[in-house]
């Protein structure tokens, strides 16, 4: 293992990036994807939009106002990002054969021709492979390298935007020494706040201490491990990887729930922060559970199968709050879980993708997105079929996005990759010659998908 040289591969601001990739006119402009609703979560954050102080897993109103007035926020549109990734990690194996997937938009490598390769070397290899990314994609990485995993993540992060860091092993401890203890991968909040009582802030004081005392802050099994990666020992192969049956997400309150009220608002942020997960992993869901464990520890499951797969974070979500339990009749709920199963490649897009918040039924149980744009399109409303960042396409003008709507008109960017910034149109919502369009093909690879879409059928 003396001679092998790790990469972590890592998409930068991925989701916010291929947006500004197939919307020209975004690029440079402080984008941020995620939930549009009062307990939308943030997704995704452009660099731009990262100088306010934005970042994925924020609120999304915490974000916007942050941000300020120049903000662009768009819904998630997961089969954009999950062709992306495909065609980025196809560019990236055709290099590096075998790769270790974490999420659609960063994997680990250990090619074999880098064994024993010199610093400069490694370093000139990583430049080629994001030059070739760059070029077949339109998309920026940033790669890390260093003699394991642990390592090479770290180089990763220290070259984000947009670079390349190689940490050789004569420098990889002093490289570790200084970092925060919580950059160490497998330290989370729990055991972060154990070590910090403890005067323990970086990795270097970690590294520094005995094997019996890290066992009995950490324990016995997790301890040792921590304190290797800390020392620099990290060993672990690359290798493909299985595909997660369940992705979820959970919090527990310092206060117990006592009513549905209270519930319902709880299982927002925790549904948004399951559903980052899923979009990251490039699959939808077609199975919602929800998890209440009560103030006794004994713990309540509900779940619900959706009739096909989707990443609709407004379907998944309203479906986990029809889950819920009144804590009135089942007690009061000390921790509330939403996880996401029967996972496969998203089958069908929402039928009626315009409404990202539920409407309550006559009985105060939150509809599902679907009924909810349903009973919109039936009521007459000109605009339900619309909201920002639909795909559209024009007979005359082609593809386009819809940069606003409200009283009875909307405006189209017209617009993609492979266009450069469009023109803006702004036309009555029923406006005959506008329709739908596949948002796949705003990244304009037609080549690309008509080879996924063979693939699939055969």
């Amino acid at each position: 293992m003396d001679g092998r040289w790790v990469l972590h591969f890592d998409m930068d601001a991925f989701f916010a990036s291929v947006e500004q990739l197939t919307r020209p006119t975004l690029r440079g402009r402080p984008v941020l994807v995620g939930g549009l609703g009062g307990r939308g979560v943030v997704a995704g954050a452009s660099y731009e939009a990262r100088v306010f102080g934005a970042r994925s897993a924020m609120p999304m109103h915490q974000a916007r106002r942050q941000v300020g007035a120049a903000a662009v926020v768009l819904p998630p549109r997961g089969v954009v990002y999950g062709v992306a990734s495909r065609r980025v990690l196809e560019t990236v194996r055709a290099v590096v054969p075998v790769l270790e997937q974490l999420s659609f938009d960063e994997a680990f490598g250990e090619p074999a021709e880098l064994v024993g390769a010199t610093a400069a070397e490694v370093e000139a290899f990583c430049e080629d492979l994001r030059a070739r990314v760059r070029s077949e994609t339109g998309l920026v990485a940033s790669v890390g390298a260093g003699s394991g995993k642990q390592i090479a993540k770290i180089a990763s992060d220290l070259a984000k935007p947009d670079g390349v860091r190689v940490v050789d092993r004569a420098t990889e401890k002093a490289v570790l020494a200084g970092l925060p203890v919580r950059r160490l991968w497998g330290i989370g909040p729990v055991a972060e706040d154990r070590l910090h009582r403890l005067g323990i802030d970086t990795i270097g004081a970690l590294a520094a201490l005995a094997d019996s005392e890290v066992a009995d802050v950490l324990g016995g099994t997790v301890g040792p491990a921590l304190h290797r990666l800390a020392q620099g020992i990290d060993d672990r192969p690359v290798a493909e990887r299985s595909s997660s049956k369940q992705i979820s997400s959970e919090s527990t309150f310092p206060e117990d729930l006592t009513t549905i009220g209270q519930l319902r608002e709880a299982v927002g942020p925790i549904g948004e922060h399951a559903h980052s997960r899923l979009l990251r992993d490039g699959r939808g869901a077609r199975t919602v559970t929800v998890k209440m464990k009560k103030s006794d520890m004994s713990t309540l499951t509900r779940s619900a199968t959706l009739p096909y797969a989707t990443d609709d974070a407004a379907t998944l979500t309203a479906t986990a709050r029809r889950l819920l339990l009144d804590p009135i009749e089942v007690g009061p709920i000390r921790l509330l879980g939403v996880g996401f199963s029967g996972l496969s490649d998203v089958q069908q897009e929402s039928l009626f993708p315009d409404l990202e918040q539920t409407l309550e039924t006559a009985d105060g149980v939150p509809a599902t997105h679907e009924a909810a744009a349903a009973s919109a399109a039936a009521s007459g409303s000109p605009a339900a079929g619309w909201r920002i960042g639909d795909d559209v396409t024009h007979e005359s003008y082609g593809h386009g996005w819809v940069q606003g709507a409200g009283h009875g008109v909307m405006t189209v960017r017209f617009e993609t990759r492979g266009t450069g910034p469009g023109p803006a149109r702004t036309m009555p919502v029923d406006t005959p010659e506008v329709r739908r369009a596949n948002p796949v093909d705003s990244l304009d690879w037609p080549d690309f998908v008509g080879a996924l879409t063979d693939d699939d059928q055969s």
